[in-house]
């Protein structure tokens, strides 16, 4: 991509993220995504109601008059974006690619994280680790990340989920807060990492399909290429009992994913590529309030 062109993207989808992240996740980011406890404050007088737990005996003992700790939260949270770059994230039938919209989820999250003085880092990965960028705060940060996903050009285009759930949990040794972002497109049996994953860190998965992985339009004859592995053939999509092995075996396929990430414990939400990200972040959001 040309430096102009790629100048000129990095500014739309900044535009976008900020507004969304300032507007529409201001307060929901906040609420949703705690920080690491409660730190020590100060000490004020004891008032009519507070719990006297908090009663600092020390400080009590000196001055002959109750005194309470306050306490607040430590809010700085690091937040981690695992984001899947394989050969299945470039393709899209309705209003864009798949790795269009899972750019844009991450610089809204991104956004939202810095609003909250929080560090973003991010992984991207195929089969393997492709790319590693340690957790820093600020803009500059920020738009080096969204360069990185406009332009960023893997070495492999299949995937591998588990790789990159073992590399955080080895490479992030303090608690952190982790969105996976993927199609989830190959089916792989990675519940024993993801419950490890998810014991060490908060992780968050989020899918990004298009419709057509759902539902096969009946357009006749159709030329498929599998995006990960390059297999092609040609499908007849005029067939009914085709059309509905197709549903069905995607229907069977989102059934274990779902079954992971509930075993897991993990918060998951699918988005389709013409669907609106926005309305399913806040829906995410507001359910872990």
């Amino acid at each position: 991509m040309e430096t102009a062109e790629l100048l000129k993207k990095v500014r739309k989808i900044e535009i976008k993220a900020r507004g969304l992240s300032a507007n529409v996740f201001a307060g929901q980011y906040h609420s949703a995504f705690k920080g690491r406890g409660m730190a020590f404050s100060e000490v004020r007088e004891y008032q009519y109601g507070d719990d006297v737990r908090d009663i600092d005996w020390n400080v009590t003992a000196r001055f002959h008059r109750p005194y309470v700790k306050v306490f607040e939260e430590e809010r700085e949270l690091t937040v981690m974006l695992l984001i899947d770059v394989s050969g299945s994230l470039d393709f899209g039938t309705q209003k864009q690619m798949k790795r269009d919209m899972v750019t844009e989820i991450a610089a809204t999250i991104a956004f939202s994280a810095i609003q909250n003085n929080d560090k973003i880092g991010v992984v991207f990965f195929s089969d393997h680790i492709e790319k590693y960028i340690p957790p820093k705060k600020g803009r500059k940060h920020i738009l080096y990340i969204i360069r990185e996903l406009l332009d960023f050009k893997p070495e492999s285009k299949r995937t591998d989920v588990k790789q990159a759930l073992e590399f955080l949990t080895s490479v992030a040794k303090r608690r952190c807060t982790a969105f996976v972002l993927s199609d989830f497109y190959v089916q792989q049996d990675f519940l024993q990492t993801m419950q490890i994953c998810n014991r060490k860190h908060d992780v968050v998965a989020v899918q990004v399909y298009d419709l057509r992985a759902k539902e096969l339009p009946d357009v006749g004859l159709m030329r498929v290429v599998d995006a990960e592995t390059g297999y092609e053939q040609y499908i007849d999509t005029s067939s009914k009992r085709l059309r509905q092995a197709h549903q069905h075996y995607w229907m069977t396929r989102q059934q274990q994913l779902c079954e992971t990430m509930n075993k897991s414990n993990v918060d998951m939400i699918s988005i389709a590529t013409n669907d609106d990200f926005v309305k399913h972040l806040l829906m995410l959001f507001k359910q872990r309030s």
